[in-house]
């Protein structure tokens, strides 16, 4: 098949979806599809004649690493340079109007929030993951909380707090701060105390108006991939020093990661079962990830959902996959199959 691989964009994260992209363009390309990566900021910039023809020209680019921090965001607006305001850059809905399926290598804002699928849903292009509802749902962690509760899913109380209604009400503490719609940890913060309550807000501030502030509870962090409605084994995540932040998350030998998780049977079963429920209730399609903590008494915390999970070498999702016996490659097969079922079943 003819595959664009989707990646990049105005998010904190565009980096990780760099990494993403360029492993599933690899693998992708080992399977024996046109695959080709495109920037949905940047667009495509190689000349060509007809959509198609992007298909045969092999243009790619490197891998970037990725740094301890987020990018900078304005500079790269910057670097653009054209002054136009569209978040989407050239030749991008052209030309994944000529592919026979847009791999969606996306992270966060523009990608995971459900706008690139609304759009494509009405150019009538195919694309991998969640639809545009679900995608929504599960990136506003204020309604992703509201329906995990509704159908009994356990999760930390929250609030949802907007930038500048002072005095800001707070769930007690320690708690959680992250920006609402946010991920990879970028802008989140464990507050122990009053006094760096507000500059926790501040920080996931920078990055939306509104931010969840939640419980926070203690125990095993661990998350659970579900694969066409089925839970893939658990992960356990244990940081080497603070909380999964993002440099924890990508730079190598920050935190150690077993898989599968070694949880007695029951809180296994309890967190699949979690995971599979999360998935149901947010309507998520073809695969996603459910962030999850363990507490001292055993009970599963539901924390949010991913409908883009990373596919960098650092995430989870492919470990969990590789310990239910599918290699990488494996995995980005499955999750094309599954993609273009939804589209043959409608």
């Amino acid at each position: 098949m003819n595959i664009i691989v989707l990646y990049g964009g105005l998010s904190p994260e565009r980096d990780v979806s760099r990494s993403s992209g360029t492993m599933a363009y690899n693998a992708l390309k080992r399977l024996g599809h046109n695959a080709v990566m495109m920037d949905l900021f940047f667009g495509y910039t190689h000349p060509y004649e007809k959509p198609e023809d992007v298909f045969s020209q092999n243009a790619q680019e490197a891998a970037a690493a990725i740094g301890e921090s987020a990018p900078d965001l304005k500079a790269l607006i910057a670097s653009r340079g054209n002054g136009r305001a569209s978040r989407i850059g050239d030749n991008v809905v052209e030309i994944c109007r000529a592919a026979d399926l847009v791999f969606l290598a996306l992270h966060g804002a523009d990608g995971e929030d459900g706008k690139i699928q609304a759009l494509f849903d009405l150019e009538g292009i195919r694309y991998t993951g969640s639809g545009s509802l679900a995608s929504a749902m599960a990136m506003n962690k204020g309604v992703a909380k509201e329906l995990f509760a509704h159908n009994g899913i356990r999760t930390p109380a929250g609030i949802v707090v907007k930038k500048g209604c002072e005095p800001y009400d707070n769930v007690g503490f320690p708690c959680v701060v992250k920006p609402r719609s946010g991920g990879s940890s970028v802008g989140t913060s464990v507050v122990f105390e009053q006094k760096d309550y507000l500059p926790a807000l501040e920080l996931a501030f920078e990055s939306e108006e509104h931010a969840i502030v939640e419980q926070y509870i203690k125990g095993r962090e661990t998350d659970v991939g579900v694969l066409d409605g089925k839970a893939l084994p658990p992960i356990e995540i244990c940081p080497k020093s603070g909380f999964y932040d993002y440099k924890n998350k990508y730079q190598a030998n920050m935190t150690d990661e077993y898989c599968p998780a070694d949880f007695p049977p029951e809180i296994t079963q309890r967190l699949q079962q979690a995971a599979v429920n999360a998935y149901n209730a947010l309507m998520l399609e073809v695969y996603g990830r459910m962030d999850f903590i363990v507490d001292e008494q055993g009970l599963v915390w539901c924390l949010e959902a991913n409908t883009l999970p990373g596919l960098t070498p650092m995430s989870l999702m492919p470990q969990e996959a590789a310990a239910a016996g599918m290699d990488y490659d494996a995995f980005i097969a499955a999750i094309v199959e599954k993609s273009m079922e939804k589209y043959d079943q409608n």
